[in-house]
């Protein structure tokens, strides 16, 4: 009797195992990582402080690429640096890395709306429309209608002005040169009011 018993309690042990890492194994476990690991910097629900960008409601692709550059130091800004590279190095498999994107693509997202107002139109003018007098493309022909993103292109919409700020002015500075293309060549050429009027709508686009 003892013998079935302690049986019965082991196939117990290992159903309830069996189901807990059927649920790790899928967006479940990405949110326990994010919650452990990303939380501190990008908040409780990853929506970003000024700081460090929103993370909900990014691309999966785009996430995966930028956590592999982190790894491999391509992605070569002051604070990824400081931050994300040992981040990346110490904790990031390629299946945690992917289930983590799968965990922040699924979240909600939420515009920073912390922009100037008073440049909205402006910067709405150059992301439709680029600016033929400095050959610059317009953002909308790769970021989507509402920079939304696709694929391996990130979302743009929502993220704090002081972020998307500093992140075009960092191409000009000769950050991330080993960028796909065309976007190093592109961020380059913008002027600094240009970034603060794309910076400022975008902030607002959601």
């Amino acid at each position: 009797m003892r013998l079935i018993r302690s049986t019965i309690a082991i196939l117990a042990i290992v159903s309830a195992s069996a189901s807990l890492a059927g649920e790790v194994g899928t967006v479940s476990y990405g949110a326990i990582f994010a919650n452990k690991n990303c939380a501190w910097c990008h908040g409780p629900s990853l929506q970003g402080f000024a700081t460090a960008p929103r993370l909900a409601g990014q691309k999966p692709q785009y996430l995966m690429i930028q956590l592999h550059s982190f790894r491999d130091h391509t992605r070569d800004n002051p604070l990824s640096q400081d931050y994300m590279w040992g981040a990346a190095a110490n904790h990031l498999s390629y299946e945690t890395a992917r289930e983590l994107a799968a965990y922040v693509a699924s979240l909600d997202t939420k515009a920073a709306n912390n922009g100037h107002r008073v440049l909205i139109a402006v910067g709405h003018t150059l992301y439709r429309e680029g600016s033929p007098a400095t050959n610059i493309p317009a953002c909308v022909a790769c970021h989507g209608p509402n920079a939304e993103g696709f694929g391996e292109i990130p979302r743009l919409g929502g993220l704090s002005y002081h972020y998307l700020k500093r992140r075009l002015g960092e191409w000009g500075e000769g950050y991330h040169l080993t960028a796909a293309a065309p976007m190093p060549e592109v961020a380059s050429k913008l002027s600094p009011d240009e970034i603060d009027a794309l910076a400022s709508y975008l902030s607002f686009v959601n």
